[in-house]
């Protein structure tokens, strides 16, 4: 079995156990920002007995999105199982960022869970996390620099390979002209999902440039591209609360076009049953959280290695359409999809 099909098959174990550990107690998480919140402080029955350990999940997170929120449920229901004491973390500026996995260096966690949004200013401080002796994962964004920067595993979709699937999706919809909105520049994983789509897509695509941390501007800024445009039949957003957003500018612009988005929250869930999504990519955020704080447990009990610190342990890409939504949507409602 080659070093690929290993990482498969590790995913797909760990998957059914992240699967099997969604009945177990959570533990209280911040709205974002960059005040710290800690969890496990429940007991649940099937709690680890393994001596107790600190793990720092420190991501990019804007105030209000709530995809982190299902990030911190999984990293949560895995810290509870675990034994591991919880500390989250969140900033969008990169900068910031790298001041919170500073604060973890300083504090001596036993293991840091980070995004890479922006990479090149991560990479000093994660040469010092690895210096320190603290093993780092990644999760979420930062593919195609995990390994560069030194960490030993990663769990997340490929963003590339995922808009590409996109694209292929909206050959197959009979889309003919798509604008992508892009709601963070520079952030590499959005770029990517962009760039596949259009790599794929047989129409021709347009990026918009929104600032995500502002609902109104979102709001506008893509009301008035709908009205310029005449000719866009798709939007394709990068994020669920963008998707629902885009939903309202479609309508205020009197345009016909219709909404697809990348990943999932029980609004969404439900935009799909009732029509106004087409369909979403669905990347399992709940998966990532769990999945990066259960490694840094077998790591220090067990010295396991997922992906064996050579492959990601892909979460991603999965559609969800009105085919497939019913069920989906049963999980969105407890906030795990």
């Amino acid at each position: 079995m080659d070093r690929s099909s290993r990482s498969r098959r590790l995913a797909s174990v760990v998957a059914m156990a992240a699967a099997a550990a969604l009945t177990l107690a959570g533990c209280s998480s911040s709205s974002g920002g960059k005040k710290a919140e800690e969890g496990g402080n429940a007991a649940s029955a099937g709690k680890a007995t393994t001596p107790r350990m600190t793990v720092a999940l420190i991501t990019h997170q804007a105030p209000g999105d709530t995809f982190w929120d299902i990030v911190r449920k999984g990293a949560e229901a895995a810290a509870a199982k675990d034994n591991v004491k919880l500390v989250y973390t969140a900033d969008p500026n990169a900068g910031n960022q790298a001041n919170l996995v500073q604060n973890a260096i300083d504090q001596k966690v036993d293991g840091i869970a980070v995004t890479l949004a922006k990479p090149d200013a991560m990479k000093s401080v994660l040469a010092k996390a690895e210096s320190s002796g603290i093993p780092v994962v990644g999760l979420n964004s930062g593919m195609g620099e995990w390994q560069k920067l030194g960490l030993m595993s990663f769990f997340g979709q490929d963003e590339s390979v995922s808009g590409e699937a996109f694209g292929k999706k909206l050959n197959e919809v009979g889309a003919k002209k798509t604008v992508c909105v892009i709601h963070e520049q520079g952030n590499v994983g959005l770029d990517q999902r962009c760039s596949g789509l259009k790599k794929t897509f047989k129409g021709s695509t347009q990026i918009l440039y929104v600032n995500g941390a502002d609902m109104p501007s979102v709001k506008s800024t893509i009301t008035a591209k709908l009205k310029q445009d005449k000719g866009i039949d798709y939007v394709a957003t990068l994020g669920a609360p963008i998707a629902m957003t885009a939903v309202q500018s479609v309508g205020d612009a009197g345009s016909k076009a219709k909404v697809a988005t990348f990943d999932l929250n029980k609004e969404l869930t439900g935009a799909i049953k009732k029509g106004d999504i087409e369909f979403a990519v669905d990347q399992q955020p709940y998966l990532q959280g769990y999945l990066a704080v259960d490694a840094l447990w077998l790591y220090k009990n067990n010295g396991n290695y997922s992906g064996g610190g050579e492959q990601p342990v892909l979460t991603g890409p999965a559609f969800v359409d009105k085919s497939n939504v019913d069920r989906i949507a049963e999980f969105a409602e407890k906030g795990t999809r």
